[in-house]
């Protein structure tokens, strides 16, 4: 008889356990279920996001492994302080809280499952963290010491179930940390939060605390991204270093190149947005400064940023002369600038050389360190690349002639390509867009099967891209299968903490079956990232603030959209109508009925009967619609 042999390695493992889990399923098993699901579904976010992969979720239970300490104490920060803002947003009924462990030992690996001490000694760990905590044992602190930025208090040697020897923990405090001089000599680390006596003890007390300010600037412990009103969408935010990237410029003289220094400023965007613990502005709102001049203090003012990165292309023949600047708007200091000149087929090399560097940059000066996670879902072919670009620059301003044309630019790319993730998303959106314009003559029912079809497709090439889950999370939420169109929208978030569309995308989904706290708060988040952001956000903070009972609210911001409308940013009419509607409801007539005769008058064939294909007013529950088509009647509307 042979014995089986099992693969011996050694692995960071992760071990999550809720707080108060049985309590919670006594008083409300339904919304428990509910928050433990979503809380897997941010948790497996960020752990794929950190370079681990979940082994198993049993109950209310989350074991995780990972090949560096350093990754798996990183994810465990960035998953407490997630569920610290979430909950700081929820009512106390509705908050989870959750006790990590991790431990760095030996493991035995059967197929995909772990087993061994290592894996026992992280699960005992856990049960000695506070709620919202994280403990580690010695062999993880070892090797993170000097290599994190945090705090750590020593626990002593813990004797714990099922283990021979007693096991060194430390409670990892999540706050920066400073290094000091004691009575004796000796160095001590301390946190930041406690620096400032430390520090004024000693000789260099003044330079030491100048020092702990700027670490405390970037590493100050974050509940939440603070969000904008509609108003102040562009004011700098005190919790998390803020970056643009412009448009380079396109030196070559030549307009149809404009697509090399366009697609290198979206790389790099993209590139940054996988950053957490940054806020990097869309590209749309970025993009509106294209070949204007501009000072980068006031663009920085009007963005509400900090960092400004500027550069240029210039295609002469076949090579490509490239330039990029990191600037601190505040200062006016170049953080760091870099000269490229290169074979035009290196081109894809030579924008990731950049993005790295940009990067590595960018953990120096804003956030010491963090560890960036640069996409892998760009092509190496030119040809498809460039074609890729130009679709995008004509899916930008919508019609049924560029939506054509900038279907056939992605479907050339794909076909030039097939793994490439993004051309494909952008193909998806494409055949959505037409799905809802059966006037361009084509099929609606059709555009949308090809839509699913991309969306699959995608996600098998790529089920770690945010792009990917946004487009799954909209088609799900038109097919009402609600439930999973909001985890589909919560992992995009998790894995694009800064893209905009796909806040606003779940906030579509969160209105339609009458979440409308949670759709205000994405869509004025997605504003934030977004401050150029398209008239339509104004179309779902407002219907949610109006179906929320904010009426004041919803009033201010439709009346943002009539005047946007009124420079042809969105159908005219449509403004008048969500007014009309909103006036009646609040019982002023007079101005509910001035509204509804605009909309007549510049839509003669309205009717009642179509407000069902007004993709606003579709709700999961039939009431909600009705309120709204009533309060329509009121104001004279037929």
């Amino acid at each position: 008889m042979t014995t089986k042999e099992f693969k011996r390695k050694l692995s960071a493992i992760f071990s999550a356990d809720a707080v108060g889990y049985s309590r919670m399923m006594g008083v409300d098993e339904t919304a428990t279920v509910e928050a433990i699901t979503d809380c897997r579904a941010i948790m497996g976010g960020l752990i794929m996001q950190h370079r681990g992969r979940v082994v198993d979720s049993p109950g209310d239970n989350l074991l995780a492994e990972f090949g560096s300490v350093v990754d798996a104490v990183q994810c465990a920060v960035a998953v407490q302080k997630e569920f610290q803002a979430r909950n700081a947003e929820l009512p106390k009924n509705r908050r989870m809280q959750f006790r990590i462990g991790i431990n760095l030992g030996d493991v035995i690996q059967e197929e995909d499952r772990i087993y061994g001490d290592g894996v026992n000694i992280a699960a005992r760990l856990e049960a000695l963290a506070e709620p919202g905590g994280i403990c580690i044992s010695k062999t993880a602190f070892d090797h993170i010491e000097t290599k994190l930025p945090l705090g750590y208090e020593f626990l002593g040697d813990q004797i714990v179930k099922n283990i021979a020897r007693p096991v060194g923990a430390y409670r990892v405090l999540m706050e920066p940390r400073v290094t000091v001089a004691n009575e004796g000599g000796r160095r001590k680390t301390v946190p930041v939060r406690r620096r400032k006596k430390a520090l004024l003890a000693g000789g260099a007390g003044l330079i030491l605390l100048v020092i702990a300010g700027l670490i405390w600037q970037f590493y100050a412990p974050h509940l939440s991204l603070e969000i904008a009103s509609p108003e102040k969408a562009a004011s700098p935010s005190p919790d998390k270093p803020a970056i643009a990237v412009l448009p380079f410029d396109n030196l070559s003289g030549d307009p149809a190149q404009d697509y090399i220094a366009d697609g290198i400023s979206e790389n790099i965007i993209a590139a940054l947005s996988k950053i957490s613990e940054m806020i990097v502005i869309a590209r749309n709102s970025t993009f509106t400064y294209k070949g204007k001049p501009v000072k980068v203090q006031q663009v920085a003012k009007d963005l509400g940023v900090r960092y400004i990165l500027e550069g240029s292309a210039q295609k002469i023949g076949d090579r490509v002369r490239i330039t990029a600047q990191l600037i601190d708007a505040a200062t006016g200091h170049h953080l760091w600038s870099e000269k490229y000149d290169r074979d035009m087929k290196d081109l894809f090399a030579l924008q990731d050389e950049i993005a790295q560097k940009i990067i590595v940059e960018l953990q120096v000066k804003l956030t010491e360190g963090e560890q960036a996670r640069i996409s892998e879902k760009s092509t190496t072919n030119l040809e498809a690349w460039s074609c890729a670009m130009r679709g995008l620059k004509l899916f930008e301003h919508p019609s049924r002639e560029n939506n054509a044309k900038a279907m056939a630019l992605f479907e050339r790319a794909v076909e030039l390509d097939p793994n490439y993730v993004w051309a494909w998303v952008r193909l998806a959106w494409t055949h959505l867009v037409a799905s809802r314009h059966p006037e361009w003559g084509v099929s609606p029912s059709e555009s949308f099967r090809k839509a699913v079809q991309i969306s699959r497709k995608v996600l098998a090439l790529d089920d770690a891209d945010s792009d990917v889950h946004a487009l799954l999370g909209n088609i799900l939420a038109r097919q009402k299968r609600f439930k999973e169109a909001i985890s589909e929208g919560k992992k995009a978030i998790v894995l694009g903490p800064t893209n905009a569309q796909a806040h606003v995308l779940l906030a579509v989904t969160m209105s339609k079956v009458g979440r409308f706290d949670d759709a205000i708060a994405l869509v004025e988040k997605g504003m934030r990232l977004h401050p150029y952001y398209p008239a339509y956000y104004l179309i779902w903070l407002g219907a949610a603030y109006r179906m929320n009972g904010q009426y004041d609210e919803a009033v201010k911001v439709y009346q943002q959209l009539l005047d946007r409308s009124r420079k042809g940013e969105f159908p005219l009419f449509a403004a008048h109508l969500f007014l009309a509607e909103v006036y009646a409801e609040i019982g002023r007539d007079q101005k509910a009925r001035s509204h509804a005769s605009e909309v007549m008058r510049l839509n003669p064939g309205f009717s009642l009967n179509k407000i069902r294909k007004i993709v606003t007013y579709g709700y999961k529950d039939p009431a909600l619609l009705d309120r709204r088509i009533n309060a329509l009647r009121k104001a004279g509307l037929n």
